[in-house]
């Protein structure tokens, strides 16, 4: 459950940041490393 929390914040933040499709990878994929790694959703 906490890896779909993670990943439904992670996405949004993402499309809400993000341009292009590069850029919006690329800001999925530190938001996720951001979220786990301070275990917000633990």
């Amino acid at each position: 459950m906490s890896k779909l929390l993670r990943g439904m914040a992670a996405g949004y933040g993402a499309k809400k940041m993000g341009g292009g499709c590069f850029s919006t990878v690329l800001i999925f994929l530190v938001l996720w490393w951001v979220l786990g790694h301070f275990g917000i959703f633990k």
